[in-house]
């Protein structure tokens, strides 16, 4: 839309995304709208830094408002960026993710700029400002005429402790609160976590009364893209190191095992595979108690196979039927238990370039064959399974072979 970060908008920019709201209107789908999505202008990077700076706050918001200012008329759900609380540590501290920035001894790779003690608490305390200013932006000019509803998306990984001994349940609420807490908090309650204010002291930003009073209570929805439970152990050596990254300062460390207890890396499919779907439940539990029970949409759910081009078009994904009616009916659980969730979105329709594996990993209900010029689609077991839950209303029992049918 804005392919210089600012100022001149793009009118085929504008033309793509009318025709494509207006198509998904035309056959009765409701867009949900997601404005930032690890799509940071180039321009902009080179300029000042990217999320570095504040200046990217007025960017941002002058940006958001060209999309409710052309597509808010149609478009009843916006969220403002896409996991927060992962962008900063991938980008900023591992250097795993553009702008690929990180300090010796934390990078995951090389690299030779960038403070990753500090930066990933910098650029997350400058997306929570620039979402609370497109928030209140919206609210204040757009959101009576328009009837819309606001809200962000974070990363919904759920931690587990690896052992049930104190320090391992210490840890495991302790990385919760530098995951799920790092925004929540501060959206909520209007500060960060106490844990984080301790482990990270002067590294982590203050808010100042002003920015308070535009973050807090700055949506109408929290989305959750949610995937998987991550076990982890108490490493509180970690805080006597006076050079400190987000794992330092949280104190703990993956309990890497946890692959052999039957769990789903990004609900990646493996020869044992399980999904864990009292994960979600859980989550949801802790947003309830902790957070004042927001409305919530899972904006990701969902399991990925390994392309395997000698496959063919095959379209038997039974794993990922069960593996969806076991998330499904753990979101229905939590609803009639409490839980403030409203929506809920499968990843995703059709396999697609995915951020982290390229073309590698398949999450669609559609397959595409990407060795074909027309990108051909094939409609696989889930595609069927699904469309069938939602015809039928009801969570229908999924048979894997070998197996008798689980209901």
């Amino acid at each position: 839309l804005i392919p210089d970060g600012r100022v001149a908008v793009n009118p085929k920019g504008l033309e793509y995304y009318n025709n494509l709201i207006d198509e998904l209107l035309a056959h009765g789908i409701q867009p949900h709208v997601t404005i930032y999505h690890f799509d940071f202008p180039q321009a902009l990077q080179d300029e000042y830094n990217g999320m570095l700076s504040r200046k990217f706050i007025d960017d941002y918001t002058a940006y958001a408002e060209v999309c409710f200012k052309n597509f808010g008329d149609r478009v009843k759900y916006w969220s403002t960026v896409n996991e927060p609380n992962i962008e900063p540590i991938g980008g900023y501290d591992q250097g795993i993710l553009p702008p690929r920035r990180c300090s010796f001894p934390f990078g995951v790779l090389s690299c030779d700029n960038g403070n990753s003690t500090t930066e990933p608490y910098i650029v997350a305390h400058h997306l929570l400002l620039a979402h609370a200013s497109a928030a209140s932006l919206y609210k204040e000019k757009y959101q009576a005429k328009q009837g819309g509803n606001i809200g962000l998306t974070l990363l919904g990984w759920w931690y587990e402790p690896a052992t049930q001994t104190p320090e391992d349940i210490a840890a495991a609420e302790r990385m919760n609160d530098f995951h799920i807490g790092w925004y929540m908090h501060p959206l909520v309650h209007g500060d960060y976590p106490p844990v984080m204010r301790k482990n990270v002291g002067s590294r982590l930003p203050s808010f100042t009364d002003e920015e308070l009073k535009r973050l807090l209570g700055s949506f109408d929805f929290v989305g959750f893209n949610h995937y998987i439970a991550v076990y982890v152990k108490a490493d509180l050596s970690k805080l006597d190191d006076e050079l400190r990254d987000y794992m330092g300062d949280a104190a703990v460390k993956y309990d890497m095992p946890f692959l052999k207890k039957n769990q789903l890396l990004f609900g990646l499919k493996s020869d044992f595979m399980t999904s864990t779907p009292w994960a979600l439940k859980k989550m949801l539990e802790h947003l309830q108690l902790k957070y004042k029970n927001p409305i919530v949409m899972i904006h990701e759910n969902g399991a990925a196979s390994i392309a395997d081009p000698s496959a063919g078009n095959a379209p038997d994904d039974e794993f990922r039927s069960q593996y969806l009616q076991d998330y499904i009916e753990a979101t229905l659980e939590s609803s009639r238990n409490g839980s403030n969730v409203q929506g809920y979105f499968v990843w995703s329709f059709l396999d697609v370039f995915e951020y982290l594996f390229g073309y590698r990993m398949g999450f669609g209900l559609y397959g595409v064959d990407f060795n074909s010029e027309e990108r051909t689609r094939y409609q696989r077991h889930s595609a069927k399974w699904f469309t069938g839950f939602l015809r039928g209303g009801e969570l229908r029992p999924v048979a894997l072979p070998g197996q008798a049918y689980s209901q």
